[in-house]
């Protein structure tokens, strides 16, 4: 296909889109307000959430959004861990090589900069109440580090290949007229510059458009994909490069066969009741303020002012009224009984938002003195179980994605050092990451659990057969739980140094138990 062909696709996904951004939309209206403007223009300073009785839902979603990046990117320990998906390339020097790598891309992707930190924030929340967000990862313009950016969905539209991989990416983009200029000189359209003369920071819309090398007719030098840069205002190419990444990345947490955009379990499971609770609030507030502030009855001709139910106001009642006939102005008779039972119908939907947001099921079970290793281990499998929806698709797309792509991208940048410098055991290795978040720590406390279960079965077993200790290789399985918990590499000998030791161990105990012979033999 060529450029004109490649807009057209994009056309066509923006217009079949339309009915998915409506209801991205309603979403945002419930539980995001500050990123409501899917279908509308949102003016600067225009008050957020006017609509809404109570703010329940968007606490709820304000609350998921924070824990994604609370547990899964906890700025206070490192959260990824790189490791070959073959695990018998992780040798010891492999190891060593991985954990510097690691301080490295930590050291890049936390600096000021690249604006890590506030664009995962954002993304966070994108994630959390429509189930997907956009990031692009970029070398900064001086080449020198990364540059991070959550992009709105509403820009971004994206097609899948045969293997459900992404094969197009297109991005709405409206850059100002002296941006052009400054990005792609003496590539823009001619009229550019004449419009440059009167309206420099006029808008012109344009596409980033990264699609499968394949697709695109231009030469992508033995580039897997395409970068495609597109003035649709004036039907102009600008750029064409080929290049070895697709520089975005869409974490999706669940999708539907048959659709490329994915949903928020949370936000489609509680938009009925976050719609429900909206009408019950109204009503109980107006309910509420007829208790506190009744209609009042007054009687015809028999009021001579305004009515006064303020603090300290006065009503003038007609001297001739005669009040055997009842009083002038006297409140409504209401029936209050039903107010109860609606704030207990309100405090079931919340409990229904707070279940959708999987809120109830956030925190990792604390075990007590008094509770057996048996007990604490079945908790911590509850807790596995019922996080696992939450953190698994997380990890793989979300961290997963944003790891691997930065990881590729500095390699390029040569900011690991030389190729000549990699341990043998991984060169053309595939790099995996490892994450830390509750649901991880659950499985290493879980697998620490076994360790110390099996520790006291074998110390059983060995009282009746001593040879049943030799069942359990106990240098692999603490290796094992000592890596699990996180201890770092360099703490630890390599096997071949243990197994040196060992055998110094087992000459010196021999050489002194000769000399012991040959003193007892003198």
């Amino acid at each position: 296909m060529d450029v004109k062909q490649i807009r057209e696709v994009c056309d066509r996904l923006y217009d079949k889109r339309t009915r998915f951004i409506s209801t991205l939309q309603e979403i945002a209206d419930n539980f995001y307000p500050e990123r409501a403007d899917f279908t509308i223009t949102k003016e600067v300073g225009r008050e957020f959430a006017s609509g809404l009785m109570t703010s329940y839902p968007i606490m709820s979603r304000r609350e998921l959004g924070d824990q994604i990046g609370t547990m899964l990117r906890p700025t206070a320990k490192e959260w990824f861990h790189m490791r070959p998906q073959d695990s018998d390339r992780e040798t010891h020097d492999a190891k060593l090589w991985l954990e510097r790598s690691n301080k490295i891309q930590r050291k890049a992707m936390y600096a000021t900069a690249g604006k890590f930190e506030r664009s995962m924030k954002e993304a966070d929340h994108d994630f959390a109440a429509f189930g997907q967000t956009v990031i692009s990862i970029r070398p900064n313009k001086l080449y020198n580090g990364l540059l991070y950016r959550t992009w709105h969905i509403r820009d971004v539209v994206w097609m899948e290949n045969e293997e459900l991989e992404l094969s197009l990416i297109c991005r709405k983009w409206k850059p100002q007229r002296y941006e052009l200029e400054k990005l792609f000189p003496g590539k823009n359209h001619p009229s550019i510059a004449n419009e440059m003369k009167t309206d420099p920071f006029g808008e012109v819309n344009c596409y980033h458009i990264i699609c499968e090398a394949q697709m695109y007719d231009g030469n992508a030098k033995n580039k897997p994909y395409f970068s495609i840069y597109y003035d649709v205002d004036h039907d102009h190419l600008l750029e064409d490069v080929g290049v070895y990444n697709r520089e975005y990345v869409i974490p999706r947490w669940q999708t539907v066969a048959g659709s490329q955009y994915a949903y928020s379990p949370a936000t489609i499971i509680a938009l009925p009741e976050a719609r429900l609770i909206q009408a019950m609030t109204l009503t109980l507030l107006e309910a509420g303020e007829k208790a506190v502030n009744p209609p009042m009855i007054a009687t015809k001709d028999a009021i001579k002012s305004d009515i006064s139910v303020y603090a300290g106001g006065v009503t003038w009642v007609s001297s001739e009224y005669d009040e055997r006939l009842g009083d002038p102005l006297r409140p409504f008779t209401q029936d209050t009984r039903s107010i109860p039972m609606g704030i207990e119908m309100q405090r079931d939907s919340r409990a229904m938002i707070m279940q959708a947001f999987y809120l109830n099921k956030l925190n990792l079970p604390q075990g007590g003195p008094e509770m057996t290793a048996y007990e604490v281990g079945e908790r911590i499998q509850e807790y596995i179980r019922g996080a696992t929806p939450i953190f698994q698709p997380m990890e793989a797309s979300y961290n997963g994605g944003i790891c691997e792509l930065t990881f590729e991208i500095l390699m390029r940048m040569g900011a690991f050092g030389s190729m000549h410098d990699l341990p043998s055991s991984l060169a053309g290795a595939d790099i995996d990451f490892r994450f830390e978040s509750p649901l991880h720590d659950a499985i290493e406390q879980s697998q620490g659990q076994k360790w110390l279960q099996g520790r006291a079965i074998l110390a059983d077993a060995a009282a009746i057969d001593q040879s049943a200790i030799a069942m359990v290789d106990v240098k692999t399985a603490l290796r094992d739980v000592l890596s699990g918990i996180g201890l770092p590499t360099k703490w630890l000998r390599s096997e071949s140094e243990v197994d040196a030791i060992a055998e110094q161990n087992k000459k010196a105990q021999a050489t002194q138990q000769s000399l012991a012979a040959m003193q007892q033999g003198s």
